[in-house]
């Protein structure tokens, strides 16, 4: 059994569920559809460093960024 999810903040919505050949899809979600996961971890990811120049501008700049993301384990997919 799989699901497809769409997450965004702590909210979760069930688009697809299938079971086998049972495959139901939800318009926007599936009624009565439920992932259940726990979270394992908080963390960030990789530093990705971002360089910005114009030539002959005197102009650079140097940015970084680290992604936040949450480890998910999931328990149980109701459908």
């Amino acid at each position: 059994m799989y699901a497809v999810v769409k997450t965004g903040g702590k909210q979760y919505k069930v688009l697809l569920v299938s079971e086998g050949d049972n495959v139901r899809l939800g318009q926007p979600k599936v009624p009565g559809a439920t992932v259940k996961a726990t979270v394992i971890a908080h963390g960030r990811g990789e530093k990705v460093k971002i360089f910005k120049m114009r030539r002959r501008k005197h102009y650079q700049k140097h940015q970084g960024h680290r992604q936040d993301y949450t480890e998910l384990r999931i328990d149980a997919i109701v459908g």
